[in-house]
């Protein structure tokens, strides 16, 4: 099915958003809406994201992708904070509401790659018009995963670094500025990301340096404490000896998550290089969990015998 793209903007708390509504050419009535939020230091223009996109569209669903705040061409200053990574998401289904291609009793969430899988759930956990959603290597735990990054001694670098920054911030009213990524940046990148062009597309367009607070943020940020407060069917994508976002994270949130729920284990890859091996696989199933989850019933009935 032919795609028509549309460039639309909207407002999160004041700032104006870019994103990119994605729908079928050709359209019977309201179709579901999917809403995608970048996963970590990603943008709205990824070629990772476009690959499942072209696989909803096809399916007839409409996609809406955006940058956060402060990323790419939205408004706002650059900093990373997940909890309004997560307002931003709240917004964007408020903007696909408004939208006459869209029925509002089938929007579902897709979010993917760290805190793009993690704002997925607690969005979903939030907000009660989120009726589903997927989630690709998401973090359950922010502090463990900065921590995984990291040897020790560096660790408690970091939570020295961060108190003193705090203080600092309270003297003088400015933070710390450190790099978004690298070896003393805010993501400690593995040996695979080193050498990957998989996210050439966005590397040279995201914020350089972020804020030290923002490393606070997310060691601040966990999903597995409101996964279990997801209403709608919940699928969990993860691979295998992930060493960028450790499986172990997905799992947790796959056994704390309420019926129904699924996880793939994606093996014999890695992190970056299972966007490739498994999209034929893989995005099939994702279509499917939103086409079987995303139905709405005229009639809700409650029975007792």
């Amino acid at each position: 099915m032919r795609m028509i793209e549309e460039n639309v903007t909207f407002y999160s708390e004041g700032e104006k958003i870019a994103g990119i509504l994605r729908l079928p050419e050709k359209m019977n009535g309201p179709a579901p809406g999917i809403v995608q939020g970048p996963g970590f230091l990603g943008l709205k223009g990824g070629k990772l994201y476009k690959q499942y996109h072209d696989l909803l569209i096809d399916a007839g669903f409409v996609v809406l992708v955006f940058d956060y705040r402060g990323f790419g061409d939205s408004e706002g200053d650059s900093v990373l904070y997940p909890e309004r990574q997560i307002e931003d998401i709240r917004n964007a289904i408020s903007y696909i509401e408004t939208r006459d291609e869209v029925d509002n009793n089938r929007i579902g969430l897709f979010g993917s790659g760290g805190t793009g899988g993690g704002n997925a759930v607690v969005a979903a956990a939030r907000d009660k018009r989120v009726k589903c959603m997927v989630a690709n290597n998401a973090v359950a735990d922010g502090a463990e995963w900065v921590r995984g990054m990291r040897r020790e001694y560096e660790w408690l670098g970091l939570l020295d670094a961060i108190e003193e920054d705090r203080r600092q911030r309270a003297l003088t009213g400015e933070g710390k500025m450190i790099p978004s990524r690298g070896l003393e940046g805010l993501q400690i990148p593995t040996p695979e990301r080193m050498t990957t062009n998989v996210k050439s597309d966005v590397d040279t367009k995201i914020p350089q340096e972020l804020p030290l607070s923002c490393a606070e943020a997310i060691i601040e940020y966990c999903p597995e404490d409101v996964v279990d407060q997801i209403d709608g069917g919940v699928l969990f994508i993860c691979v295998e000896n992930d060493d960028t976002t450790p499986e172990r994270q997905t799992i947790r949130l796959y056994e704390k998550a309420t019926l129904p729920k699924k996880l793939i284990i994606q093996r014999g890859t890695s992190h970056y290089a299972a966007y490739g091996k498994y999209i034929n696989s893989i995005g099939p199933q994702i279509v499917e969990w939103f086409e079987t989850h995303l139905k709405f019933e005229g009639l809700k009935i409650i029975e007792e015998v």
